[in-house]
Order: C-alpha cells, then structure tokens, then sequence
C-alpha cells in the first residue's frame, strides 16, 4: 500500500467518524446522538444520587464505578472529537468543545480535589446537542434569534442594571437613616440588599420597615419594581424582531465545528473551510 493509498484510507475513516458524531441527517449520526444523551442523563442522575448519602452510605462504591465508566466514556468520545474534525483547536475552544472537556474534568482533578466530582453535573450542558438529535431546526433558528437578540440588547441592559444598581443604593441608604439600627437596618449594606429584595418583589420579609415614613418608601419601592421589571422585557422584545432578519441555519463545519451559517453559504463563516 503506497502513502496515498494510506492518506485516503485515513482519511476516509476520519470522514466516516466525523459524518457519526458531528451529522445528525444519517442513521449512524443520530443514533450515536440519542445515545450520547441517554448516557449524558444517566450519569448526572448517578451524580445527583451519590450526593444523597443514604444511598450513598449503601450504593456509593457502585455509584462510584459508574461515575468513572462514563468519565472514561465520555473521554474517549472526546479524543474522537478531535481527531476527527480538521481543526482540532478550533473545536476546543468553542463552546461545544469547552463543555464536552468540563464534562471529563471534575472527576479527574477529584483525585486532588476531594468533592469536586460534584461538578459532573455540568454535563447536562450537553444535552443542547437534543436540538440537534431531533432535527428541530425550527427550535434551534429560534434559539439562534433570542441570542442575537440578547446580544444586541446587552449594552441597554447593562445600562438598566447599573441605573437599577443606583437605584437601590438610595432607597436602602435613606431606609437606613429613616429606620435605623433598632430596627433591623444595622448597615447601608443590609438596607441596600433589602431595597433588591422589595424592588424585585421576593419580599423575604427577614426584615421590614417599623415608621410610617419607612412604610411609604417601602411602597413606593414595591410599585417602581412592577415598573422596573417590564423594561428588560421591552427591550429585548424591540431587538427580537431585528434579528429574526439576520436568522442563520444549522450547517456543521468540518473543520472547525462552527454552526448557523446562512442556507447558502458555500464557506465557513468562521474558518473560510468549504461546506
């Protein structure tokens, strides 16, 4: 067998597991999906019920065997990831790539870390990947909106956030000056914290306004909340119909796993490779 002969064979078997993994349109691909799914619940299941320790104290060596089966599981999809898309760096750093490695890590580093394997559940991150398994293109255009939306939006909200921020500074430093110590408001930083707490409606009630005056401002407070809440929303709503201009579609890049390109893109957006 001369060298091209081995480049093609190589290459062909790259293609295959890259066409099972990264491509949901064939039998193999979804199958591999919905099964990477089914296996991504089970071991977050098998996290969650070892954090129980009445089960833990009878199951947790069992509970513990499964833990490391599907570290290792899922390892290994992990190094076939990359040995199977063009750009293997591109893949790890993209957001896919970064979750698919935290799903490995923290059983790893709780051989040093005693309690850090908690953080497996972080692999219910994955199961973003079901909009892809269930072909719901429509969701996943959806999804790729309200992301551009909350793109476009962010430097309002930011904007919103730190007038909010300010708004509750004053209200809970004059709380403090009208209320004071005695009655619960020891600091500026605890009234401030109740000022979030009645703006945003939760209403713990650990503590609460004695005097008429603080009564009144407490009232004030609880109706600009109502106000307050509507304009994150109207925001948002105002860029939601900007960017179901700029929709893109599910088309996978083989070389550096990018998604959402438009229907006829013939180029990576990201990577100039050829789709």
């Amino acid at each position: 067998m001369n060298s091209q002969e081995r480049r093609n064979n190589g290459n062909g078997w790259r293609s295959t597991l890259y066409t099972v993994i990264f491509e949901s349109d064939t039998a193999a691909g979804k199958w591999f999906d919905v099964i990477l799914i089914i296996n991504i619940v089970l071991s977050v299941i098998a996290v969650m019920l070892d954090s129980v320790h009445s089960l833990n104290a009878v199951h947790g060596e069992s509970l513990y065997l499964i833990e490391w089966f599907f570290t290792i599981l899922f390892t290994i999809e992990y190094v076939f990831r990359l040995l199977c898309i063009g750009k293997p760096s591109s893949y790890a750093r993209s957001f896919f790539g970064v979750v698919d490695l935290l799903a490995v890590l923290p059983t790893y580093l709780s051989l040093f870390i005693p309690g850090s394997q908690y953080l497996i559940t972080l692999r219910i991150l994955r199961i973003l990947r079901v909009f892809r398994v269930l072909k719901l293109v429509q969701y996943s255009i959806e999804a790729q909106v309200l992301l551009n939306a909350l793109t476009a939006s962010r430097r309002k909200i930011t904007v919103f956030l730190f007038a909010v921020l300010t708004l509750v500074i004053i209200f809970g430093s004059l709380m403090y000056l009208i209320e004071g110590e005695e009655n619960g408001f020891t600091s500026i930083p605890r009234s401030v914290y109740w000022a979030i707490v009645t703006m945003t409606t939760v209403g713990y009630g650990d503590i609460s306004p004695k005097t008429n005056a603080g009564q009144v401002l407490a009232a004030v407070i609880m109706i600009m909340g109502y106000g307050i809440i509507a304009v994150p929303t109207g925001i948002v709503t105002v860029e939601l119909s900007k960017a179901k201009k700029g929709t893109r579609y599910h088309v996978v890049c083989p070389d550096c796993s990018s998604e959402d390109h438009s229907p006829d893109a013939r180029h990576c957006k990201d990577c100039g490779t050829k789709l």
